[in-house]
């Protein structure tokens, strides 16, 4: 049985978006250790990664803006992202419930 060629879409990251996986690596190494914090931080980045061949997964949110689209990460995080034709751009993480409206507010 012959197979489809999967279309793979590089995964990047906003400046925002890295800025934000930066500040949750400090929050958990304070009060959880550097160890904890890097498994964390590195389970995020490998299911961001596994948007490279299914990126149109989640919810798509027009309504906050056009093209994105969220999915959740362990019932604490919202991961907030674009698909074009060769690319995956994570624009935001979002932690522990803060309002996805608001962060786009501030862009």
């Amino acid at each position: 049985m012959e197979g489809k060629a999967l279309n793979r879409r590089i995964v990047t990251y906003s400046a925002c978006a890295r800025r934000q996986l930066l500040a949750l690596y400090v929050y958990i190494a304070e009060r959880s250790g550097v160890r904890p914090a890097n498994d964390y931080i590195m389970r995020i980045e490998r299911y961001c990664q596994g948007l490279d061949t299914f990126p149109h997964r989640g919810a798509l949110r027009d309504d906050i803006s056009p093209g994105l689209r969220t999915i959740g990460f362990e019932r604490r995080v919202t991961i907030a992202f674009r698909v074009a034709p060769d690319e995956v751009v994570i624009a935001q993480i979002l932690y522990g419930g803060q309002d996805i409206e608001a962060a786009f507010d501030a862009e």
